[in-house]
């Protein structure tokens, strides 16, 4: 019994842990660096039969990183030059609507939509029968008062003749001095005849004149070079300065448009028309042709805030001019912050 509890005391002491020793293990050191002999031959084995042909090295100038100066500057290029948008609207600084001053019927409208019109060109005709018809007569007094002129011209020699003729009968002692007097009073009655006549023909002549104009009323004409956008009436209307209140009557005759006055109305807000000044750039985009960039000037700041929508006016003018702006179409214009 006693060998047998030896023996189990000998054998539990053999699996209790020496901390002592445990601490330094000889010869760990060479394993550690066995195994990592191990492992580089293996990746040295992969690197020369597991990977496939060997790739051509990358040529360092074609990866080389910009410097941070040329990045700078080609951010600053691409940059947008403008910051400040607006919207608004192309609109004709020079319109008009082509009317008389005048109630008359239209006989004749001489133009269609999209017809481009010189100064001065007639575009339609108001009924002048009886303005015509008052012109003839004042042209026939006119030539009445002329005809009585030379009736008188011409009756003035042989009574001054008469004159001289009574007044040597009167020195002679021939006749009476009435005679005389009579001849002298002819003279005068034909003088003051002759005055009048000349009176009337000035009467005629202004009257004349006068009819002529009021004749001329009843002919429209452009009053600038442009193009018509609008036909407001037709061939039987009546045409009037002021609405009649009939379902005929129209107080004009076309809409008259200069296409060289277009330009762009926008409005700004309050906060920012200190950005905007006179003569500053800008690039206009109509939305009906967004890549079209058409370059603009500030023409003027309408100097009157809208207190509704807390917004200033600004005018931009276009500096080419195109045949495909139209007025009232939309854009929108980007004001340059560094040019002006």
């Amino acid at each position: 019994m006693v060998g047998s509890d030896m023996d189990v005391s000998e054998k539990l002491k053999s699996l209790s842990i020496d901390r002592a020793g445990s601490a330094k293990p000889a010869g760990g050191w060479k394993m550690a660096a066995i195994a990592g002999a191990g492992v580089a031959l293996v990746g040295v084995a992969w690197a020369l039969l597991g990977r496939g042909p060997a790739e051509p090295p990358v040529q360092a100038a074609n990866v080389s990183a910009p410097t941070p100066g040329a990045a700078a500057a080609e951010a600053a290029a691409n940059r947008p030059r403008g910051g400040l948008v607006a919207s608004g609207y192309v609109v004709a600084r020079r319109s008009a609507t082509v009317s008389v001053d005048i109630t008359g019927r239209l006989t004749d409208v001489l133009f269609e939509e999209g017809a481009v019109v010189e100064k001065g060109q007639i575009l339609a005709r108001l009924d002048a029968d009886l303005a015509q018809y008052d012109l003839e007569l004042t042209r026939g007094r006119l030539q009445s008062a002329k005809a009585t002129i030379s009736s008188i011209e011409a009756q003035m020699p042989e009574a001054e003749a008469q004159r001289q003729r009574a007044q040597k009968l009167v020195e002679s002692g021939a006749v009476s001095a009435s005679a005389y007097e009579a001849a002298v009073s002819r003279i005068d009655s034909l003088t003051a005849q002759r005055r009048a006549a000349i009176a009337d023909a000035a009467v005629a002549q202004t009257a004349i004149d006068r009819q002529s104009e009021f004749v001329e009323r009843h002919i429209v004409r452009a009053p600038f070079a442009g193009v018509i956008i609008a036909k407001n009436a037709q061939a039987g209307e009546i045409l009037s300065p002021a609405a009649g209140g009939g379902e005929f009557t129209r107080t004009g005759v076309a809409t008259l448009v200069d296409m060289a006055s277009l330009e762009v109305e926008v409005d700004v807000n309050e906060g920012q028309i200190s950005d905007i000044r006179s003569g500053q750039t800008a690039t206009i985009v109509l939305d009906a042709y967004p890549d079209w960039q058409i370059a603009g000037e500030v023409i003027a700041i309408i100097p009157t805030a809208n207190r509704d929508r807390a917004t200033i006016q600004v005018r931009v003018g276009f500096k080419e001019r195109d045949e495909r702006v139209l007025p009232q179409m939309a854009a929108k214009v980007t004001f340059d912050r560094t040019a002006g």
